[in-house]
């Protein structure tokens, strides 16, 4: 098994707002609706839907469109609290009708800015596999090419979603708030 190399990391970070103790982003991810993981890429996200693995594990299954790229991704939940979340995910990349895998870690956090606001922080970190790498080294393509042309890709859906999904946490919480609040 070869060493992985990162292909992208990226971390955008957008406002929440509301305050902290309201945030719970463990709860909003694995109640995630496929509606609203669509809305917060629109054209990028096609579905999301959570489950479990065959021993328990939480499980977020994704699938969206990245840089013209169908990727499909098996999240495993390593660490789900309300204020950080970390999944990582063996994901299913297809490209021009050509199948292989990329390893990737998705880690969502959230930190109080002032008594009534938030910062959502989405990370997005992707390194190869043996079977990507395999496909570089029989097409001919150079590792520091594919590394650019996903970093640039990554980059620019993190800038897509991220915004959204801070709005999407911000409803989350402000609509759990208030049915508190009826209660």
């Amino acid at each position: 098994m070869t060493e992985p190399r990162l292909l992208v990391d990226t971390a955008l970070m957008a406002p929440i707002d509301t305050p902290l103790d309201r945030v719970d982003l463990a709860n909003w991810l694995w109640t995630l609706t496929d509606a609203e993981y669509q809305r917060c890429a629109p054209g990028q996200h096609i579905a999301a839907g959570t489950t479990t693995t065959d021993d328990g594990r939480p499980m977020s299954i994704n699938v969206e469109l990245i840089g013209g790229s169908l990727i499909i991704q098996h999240y495993i939940a390593e660490i789900r609290e309300p204020h950080h979340c970390l999944l990582s995910s063996v994901s299913d990349s297809y490209s021009n009708g050509v199948h292989t895998t990329v390893q990737v870690t998705w880690e969502l956090t959230a930190e109080a800015n002032g008594a009534e606001h938030s910062t959502f922080t989405n990370r997005v970190a992707v390194h190869t596999t043996d079977e990507f790498l395999a496909l570089l080294d029989s097409r001919g393509i150079p590792f520091d090419a594919a590394a650019q042309e996903r970093s640039a890709a990554v980059i620019a859906h993190n800038e897509l979603e991220t915004p959204l999904y801070a709005q999407s946490i911000t409803r989350r919480a402000n609509n759990a708030n208030t049915e508190a609040t009826h209660d």
